[in-house]
């Protein structure tokens, strides 16, 4: 029995020996197949995330480009002011000075 047993091993290892190339292409293609799912998987998470970077970034886009319309406005507005200011000597009508109009 147990030089059956010692007759069995060197038999595998015989076959292990002579079919070795073909064991490592096996290993081999199998590595890469796992290589391949492991990659695409990479790939299909980071084209999501860029799809989300790219909306966040037209989202951005568009709060800056209504913030400087906003500012433009606003300059606007402080403009006429100081401008009413300095060469019309225009100011502020106090609570005082100020005059109610009212329409029939």
């Amino acid at each position: 029995m147990a030089k059956q047993r010692i007759v069995l091993v060197v038999d595998i290892w015989r076959d292990i020996q002579q079919y070795i190339v073909t064991y490592l292409l096996l290993l081999l293609v199998v590595l890469s197949a796992f290589a391949v799912i492991y990659f695409t998987h990479l790939n299909r998470q980071t084209t999501n995330q860029v799809e989300m970077l790219l909306a966040q970034r037209d989202e951005l886009d568009i709060e800056f480009r209504n913030l400087l319309l906003e500012q433009s406005s606003l300059t606007e507005s402080s403009d006429i002011e100081n401008k009413a200011r300095k060469l019309l000597k225009m100011q502020r009508p106090t609570p005082d000075t100020e005059v109610i109009v009212r329409l029939p």
